[in-house]
């Protein structure tokens, strides 16, 4: 593992315990102790969520700016997985190919059989998108399934924590754990009751597109991608598999389109990046004054802390979200109005999907502004391995719904990973020998 992450880069630390807790649960296991799926399986945790664990830096947040999540709402020039204290992530299907962020070193990990499986966190993208760059399934739960007690806050109302798996089965027994109401979360208040009462594992079904309406949403940003020539073999492995879709039993209605899609995928234009740059300093600011030992206490105190530690590289990376962030000054008129625009806007996704009778929306794993269809509105959607293009860089198909639909996403994706088994493994030892050879 430590050899080949001396490449990847998907670890910064690791729980000193892991081996003794997992021969321990061995030990249980094979005595005839009942415990949960996961008992003794390694997990991967994104670096903004907390644990109890002893992690090789004792638990103390050493580094405070170079986290993979401040590191992406850090600057909008930083690039996509990348954090001070773990460098640049690799693809390791192709060192080049992009493995976006910020949860890119748990897919990196996964898709490498590093780890079993893992758990990220996404405000916009943040598992769909480093998901379908590295070829393993990314889960993204309704806001409020799965609790965000102890993970590094950017916005109450976007924030989501889910699996990054290399099967959709991994990924629903992961949800099955993390799913439900937690007191320390109060947007999980009702999660219970939207769980189904033997777990989300039943609607593992392998015919599971049989009966479902799925939408295709066309126009830019969406499928029929015209940016390049490896566009081309993007749009044909995308009607192949609509084809394949169809043949289980789905009806695809083609060519919706959601109102005001142009606005919902602009950051700027409606109003998402002032919502969250608002949302995070005062999301942040609790967080941080909460920690019983850390070498900050405020967003301010963070910004300080980068300016005066050369290892947070300022000068390449910047830290001009962290700095707007700050000058904001709460939840004023401006926000609260830019916050119910937001709301306004996901009107339109959820009119096409309740006049259609849908069940679910397929849009391409490729092309990051699309993710914010579903993280504007807190809406669930998965993302699973689709193909590879010329140059051997993955992407993936989404399919996204209404809230509190992941019932109905499980056996769309289950059927869809079935039926196509698009996913291969990665050639690993290959890159390796690449990389010693380019060096």
């Amino acid at each position: 593992m430590h050899g080949k992450d001396t490449q990847l880069k998907s670890f910064i630390e690791w729980n000193q315990d892991a081996f003794s807790q997992s021969d321990a649960a061995d030990i249980d296991r094979n005595a005839g102790h009942e415990g949960t799926l996961l008992r003794g399986i390694p997990i991967l945790i994104k670096d903004n969520i907390a644990t109890k664990d002893k992690i090789a830096n004792h638990g103390r947040l050493v580094c405070p700016g170079s986290l993979s999540e401040w590191s992406g709402f850090r600057d909008s020039e930083a690039p996509g997985g990348w954090s001070a204290r773990g460098g640049q992530g690799k693809n390791p299907y192709n060192a080049e190919a992009p493995v976006c962020g910020s949860s890119s070193g748990p897919a990196i990990a996964v898709a490498a059989n590093l780890v079993t499986v893992a758990l990220g966190s996404e405000t916009e993208g943040s598992i769909l998108c480093p998901a379908s760059a590295n070829s393993v399934v990314g889960f993204k739960p309704t806001v409020g399934l799965t609790s965000r007690a102890g993970v590094i806050p950017i916005s109450p109302r976007q924030d989501s924590v889910g699996p990054i798996t290399r099967t959709v089965a991994d990924a629903v027994h992961v949800l099955d754990i993390i799913a439900g109401t937690d007191p320390r979360d109060p947007a999980t208040k009702d999660a219970d009751s939207h769980k189904p009462p033997h777990g989300y594992k039943q609607h593992l079904i392998p015919g599971g597109l049989t009966g479902k309406r799925l939408g295709i949403l066309r126009v830019s940003p969406f499928f029929n991608l015209t940016r390049g020539p490896d566009d081309v073999a993007y749009n044909k492995t995308y009607e192949n598999h609509f084809k394949t879709i169809k043949d289980k039993g789905a009806t695809l209605v083609d060519n919706l389109v959601i109102p005001n899609i142009d606005t919902i995928t602009n950051f700027t234009l409606s109003g998402e990046k002032l919502a969250l740059l608002a949302e995070f300093k005062i999301a942040l600011n609790a967080y941080l004054g909460e920690l019983t030992s850390s070498p900050v206490k405020s967003l301010l105190e963070l910004i300080n802390f980068n300016k005066n530690n050369n290892n947070e590289l300022i000068d390449e990376v910047g830290q001009g979200l962290l700095l707007e962030a700050q000058s904001t000054n709460g939840l004023n008129s401006t926000v609260n109005e830019a916050i119910s625009n937001l709301t306004k806007l996901t009107q339109g996704f959820e009119k096409v999907l309740t006049d259609n009778k849908l069940d679910a929306v397929l849009i391409p794993g490729i092309v990051e502004p699309v993710y914010n269809l579903f993280s504007i509105g807190g809406y669930p959607a998965i993302t699973v391995p689709a193909g590879y293009d010329p140059d051997d860089w993955p992407f993936g198909l989404v399919f996204g719904g209404l809230k509190y639909t992941e019932d109905k996403l499980i056996e769309i994706a289950y059927g869809f990973e079935q039926a196509t088994l698009a996913r291969r493994a990665p050639d690993v030892s290959a890159l390796l020998i690449r990389k010693v050879t380019d060096a």
